[in-house]
């Protein structure tokens, strides 16, 4: 059977994430933007001592906060201001979601180690350093996609008047009426209890087998 059950308090009880959950998203929102605006765009340009020490330090730091936030934000509920009768396939989706991005988000300053550490031992291409620039470009590709449909999924529940969007985002937070059609969100209650019967069906199955 589908079990997404935890030991985190009710998500009902808590209306809003904690000051420090809302630094580490934030603060590290920041860090990711300057990032992306900031990133090499040639790997000679890592000829330059400076800039090679300064990509290592940012990586470095940039790693030790993703790796801070994710053993921090274990420990709160999966979308916090969600309905208590929310789908447990939702839930799974979610926090899917949130898997894939700490995954890419890990692997952007390890691939870029890899690609400092080759780089400092003359390896500026072949098939190692195409290696580790093809994993550093996965990864940047995958928290783009994965980041641009949490920021989607998080715009969709604050025009349908939940209040997930409010227990992170200090703006946008007044008006909290519906504002999406009854009959989408009919069609997502019905998808997610379906998917959710399939996968308790099969869960049966494998518990007799």
């Amino acid at each position: 059977m589908l079990n997404l059950e935890n030991n985190h308090p009710s998500r009902a009880s808590i209306s809003s994430h904690t000051l420090t959950s809302k630094f580490l998203q934030w603060s590290f929102t920041l860090l990711y933007a300057y990032g992306i605006l900031k990133q090499v765009n040639d790997i000679s340009q890592l000829e330059d001592a400076t800039l090679l020490e300064f990509e290592v330090v940012f990586a470095i730091v940039f790693l030790a906060i993703v790796i801070v936030r994710y053993f921090y934000m274990r420990r709160v509920p999966t979308l916090i201001g969600a309905p208590e009768n929310i789908s447990k396939v939702h839930l799974w989706f979610a926090r899917s979601i949130h898997v894939g991005m700490y995954f890419s988000l890990v692997m952007l300053p390890v691939s870029g180690l890899m690609i400092a550490f080759l780089f400092s031992l003359g390896f500026k291409d072949g098939l190692l350093q195409a290696a580790a620039m093809g994993l550093h470009d996965f990864s940047a590709s995958l928290s783009y996609w994965l980041i641009g449909i949490h920021i989607l999924a998080a715009i969709y529940s604050r025009l349908k008047g939940e209040k997930i969007w409010h227990a992170m985002v200090p703006f946008w937070n007044k008006d909290r009426t519906n504002k999406i059609p009854d009959s989408f969100i009919k069609i997502e209650s019905f998808a997610f209890g379906a998917l959710e019967k399939i996968l308790n069906l099969y869960g049966k199955k494998d518990a007799k087998a």
